[in-house]
């Protein structure tokens, strides 16, 4: 790690965080047939330039760093996979708070350096909710966004919507859907969130993409769909379903 502040630490919160989602999300046809029961004791681990990798635990004892869960691959056959993948994001979770702390304690973070790396930690949604479509937007962060909630909404119900509409970037602002009608919006928070990276759209204009299958909302970049690719898209799938066909079929 380069620096050792708390946004150092952050940034090695986020790439870490980033390589579990992409493993338990786009990349998990691949991580499921790597955790075969018949194999040793796997760990999952996030790295910090976003990538995942199944390995050993290490040697050393204690660990240059906390380790995350061991054997998971042991219960994958033991229990439905999506309960499986989601017991293995709440672990995750555990692991990516264990490691962030101890960069810490390491670096010797005061109260308030602790607090402000709890904060930017806990702005973001749980690799869990990610996981399982449960993320939703703090009302402290859809104020940041002048787009409206109930845009979104639309977009999502409206068979009647053009390709173009239903493929807007999905507006996280509640200001909007609050002071007007609330009638059968509450839940839909999920589609705030990128199903991929977890990533609200911070404000940025970008590309994104509603998957008709699972019903989440994605980057265009997170998932390699650019915008006039998507415009010859009738129904989208993410991959994350186009694998679960997959193996259904199989």
């Amino acid at each position: 790690m380069e620096g050792r502040a708390a946004e150092d630490v952050f940034k090695d919160f986020r790439g870490r965080r980033a390589g579990l989602i992409k493993a338990l999300t786009t990349d998990v046809r691949k991580f499921y047939d790597k955790c075969d029961p018949a194999n040793e004791n796997l760990c999952l681990y996030g790295l910090p330039n976003g990538s995942w990798e199944l390995n050993l635990p290490v040697d050393e004892v204690p660990p240059e760093l906390p380790e995350p869960a061991l054997g998971i691959n042991f219960s994958r056959d033991g229990m439905p996979e999506e309960n499986w993948v989601s017991l293995i994001a709440v672990h995750s979770d555990s692991w990516l708070i264990a490691v962030a702390f101890y960069f810490g304690a390491r670096f010797s973070f005061d109260k308030n350096e602790r607090m402000r790396l709890f904060k930017m930690i806990n702005d973001l949604p749980t690799i869990f909710e990610v996981v399982t479509g449960n993320a939703k937007q703090s009302k402290d962060q859809s104020g940041n966004s002048g787009r409206s909630k109930s845009g979104g909404v639309k977009a999502r119900q409206s068979e009647s919507q053009t390709k173009a509409a239903k493929r807007s970037p999905p507006p996280p602002s509640r200001e909007e859907s609050e002071s007007g009608d609330d009638d059968g919006e509450e839940g839909e928070g999920q589609g705030e969130f990128c199903g991929v990276c977890g990533e609200s759209d911070d404000g940025e204009e970008e590309f994104w993409i509603w998957c008709d299958t699972c019903e989440k909302w994605f980057h265009g970049k997170c998932v390699k769909i650019t915008p006039a690719r998507a415009e010859h898209i009738k129904h989208y799938k993410c991959p994350s379903c186009c694998g679960s066909n997959k193996k259904h079929r199989a």
